[in-house]
């Protein structure tokens, strides 16, 4: 029997609550399985441990992720520690490190969801995004100067590399031709930045060239953003920049009725370090400790997590408990229900059970 060894890294805010409700189903599943188990280990890094340490996480924390199978992480984010902070010394600490350059978010209505679209719209979407999640304007490369004075500066720059925008590329047409439409739209602003853009389109160009069998069209990311709320049919696998990406995953999960179902993966296709597995929803401090928090987006990520590992009927399985569960209830508040954490956990464990 093949044992899975997890990292799990609950994180801030509602990050632990709803990690460890996936943990609690995750561990359900492989018992009632039988062809695997997972093997939890839990890391205290987070800002809380900034607080009492100065450091969101070991020095040597990333190399010791390597020796896992794939990490399981909640959300970073504290009210009183600067995001500078909190984001760059833990989670985009792991992700460079390991070099996770293929952040990959997929995004559907679930049964009994009701986003802001009218219904025919919302129906529609049913979109895989795929991130470059290496470079761009949060390679990190910049700094400031002048501290203080009138011509105080900041600055980032944002690298484009041929390197890195080919193997982004290749993976989403990868992911695109596994999927029923075949179909790719490329996210771009080459209008507007004429030159790392120019090169993105470039090499994006040279990659599908050998993927003759995608249908691929191209969209400026401006023009992406009405498309989205407006013609959702249209689309299936997007790419976009690491900024892009960024704020249209947040969209279309904004679309999908509530933030809390979201989930990602942030991937290292080549294998060589785990893979880092995450809801989408952040810290949410406002309702931390209330245990109202959605752990949907925890059970949906840990499905992709499965899938990953390389147990694709164990995940199916439990994305059919999901779509139990958010068809018929019980509701989170940001559901639209007063169900809590525990209550729809219960649910999803129960849907397994069925």
């Amino acid at each position: 029997m093949k044992t899975y060894r997890l990292a799990v890294i609950g994180g801030d805010g509602v990050g632990p609550e709803v990690i460890e409700a996936g943990v609690s189903v995750l561990e359900r599943l492989a018992a009632t399985d039988g062809g695997f188990r997972v093997e939890a280990t839990r890391f205290d890094w987070g800002s809380d441990r900034y607080r009492r340490t100065g450091q969101m996480m070991p020095e040597d924390g990333v190399e010791t992720l390597r020796g896992f199978d794939a990490i399981y992480f909640g959300a970073v984010g504290d009210p009183v520690i600067p995001d500078h902070i909190t984001l760059w010394e833990l989670r985009l600490a792991i992700c460079q490190g390991l070099d996770q350059y293929a952040n990959v978010r997929p995004t559907r209505l679930m049964p009994g969801m009701k986003g802001p679209l009218r219904p025919e719209l919302g129906e529609a979407i049913d979109w895989l995004i795929v991130r470059e999640n290496s470079e761009g304007e949060y390679a990190g490369v910049g700094g400031r100067a002048h501290a203080g004075l009138p011509i105080e500066l900041g600055m980032d720059v944002a690298i484009f590399t041929r390197a890195g925008i080919e193997r982004i590329a290749r993976f989403a047409c990868e992911a695109a031709m596994q999927r029923p439409r075949k179909r790719l739209t490329i996210v771009t602003k080459s209008n507007a930045q004429r030159h790392g853009l120019v090169l993105w389109d470039q090499v994006c160009r040279e990659v599908i060239a050998e993927y003759p069998a995608l249908e691929v069209d191209w969209k400026l990311v401006d023009a992406m953003a009405a498309l989205m709320v407006t013609r959702p049919g249209d689309f299936d696998t997007i790419l976009a920049t690491n900024l892009h990406a960024d704020i249209l995953s947040d969209l279309a999960s904004a679309l999908t009725g509530s933030l809390g179902n979201g989930a990602t993966g942030n991937i290292d296709p080549s294998g060589n370090a785990p893979s880092m597995f995450e809801p989408i929803h952040g810290s949410a401090f406002d309702i931390t400790g209330k245990g109202v928090a959605n752990p949907i987006g925890a059970f949906w990520t840990g499905s992709l997590m499965l899938d990953h590992l390389g147990q694709p009927e164990a995940a199916a399985r439990l994305m059919r408990a999901i779509e139990g569960v958010t068809a018929a209830g019980p509701f989170t508040p940001d559901m639209g229900g007063q169900a809590n954490t525990a209550a729809v956990t219960e649910a999803v464990l129960a849907q397994l059970e069925a």
